[in-house]
């Protein structure tokens, strides 16, 4: 049994998408989501730090990890995709070099594309007041980044190669996060393709719909309260 700590948020889709593929593949893993209300503070509570100390969504409970041990906490959302493609042996090759380009674009994801939209996000849509300078430089540098990613899958079907691995996962929650800042797909047609094949899976469809019956207010403007913990204002761990 998986417990998944998570709220409907790119990041908690990356682990969504995995699962419910691996149900697909004939690799399930029996899981429960634990919704956690970032808005209300949960992710400051003390049983939830115990498995993510930094606070953040999403974080698992393996209950039956391979080593036949105790329940395995792992927090980070690409820590945990990798966590669960190896423990399964599904959507992360096996040989030496198709490993190594998955886990490029998986880090590339985690240390770039993920990162850049949350700030471009923040910026554009939460900040409280509007700075020119933050709103163009991260508007401008995910653009170069979708220019990357197009680039990429001019030649590739999927990110690490033919096959659907963690790495699309990974990236294909944090394309058309924001409302009224969808990407000019039309600049973009690879990654148009790319991202289009990814929806129309039948597992994107189950990964995503869990979303909106734990948090049916998703999209409705932010209060102040929810604010204070999501963006800096939360409980300094000390």
């Amino acid at each position: 049994m998986i417990d998944l700590y998570c709220c409907p948020t790119p990041n908690g889709h990356k682990v969504t998408l995995l699962l419910e593929e691996l149900a697909d593949a004939g690799k399930a893993l029996e899981y429960s989501v634990h919704p956690v209300n970032i808005g209300a503070g949960d992710q400051f509570k003390p049983d939830y730090l115990a498995i993510s100390p930094n606070n953040k969504m999403p974080a698992i409970v393996d209950h039956a990890p391979a080593d036949g041990g105790a329940p395995l906490s792992v927090f980070e959302s690409g820590a945990i995709l990798l966590y669960l493609a190896d423990r399964t042996g599904r959507f992360i090759p096996s040989d030496l070099r198709g490993r190594t380009t998955t886990l490029e674009w998986l880090f590339w994801q985690m240390g770039g594309l993920g990162p850049m939209t949350g700030q471009m996000g923040h910026f554009h849509v939460y900040a409280p007041e509007k700075i020119a300078y933050a709103m163009d430089r991260y508007r401008n540098e995910v653009a170069r980044l979708l220019g990357v990613l197009d680039k990429r899958l001019a030649s590739h079907a999927f990110l690490a190669g033919d096959d659907y691995s963690i790495a699309d996962m990974a990236s294909y929650p944090w394309i058309d996060v924001y409302p009224g800042m969808t990407p000019d797909f039309s600049t973009l047609p690879n990654v148009k393709r790319w991202y289009d094949a990814i929806k129309s899976r039948p597992a994107t469809a189950r990964a995503y719909a869990w979303g909106a019956r734990v948090n049916p207010k998703v999209g409705q403007p932010m209060s102040d309260e929810a604010r204070k913990h999501l963006f800096g204002q939360g409980p300094v761990q000390k």
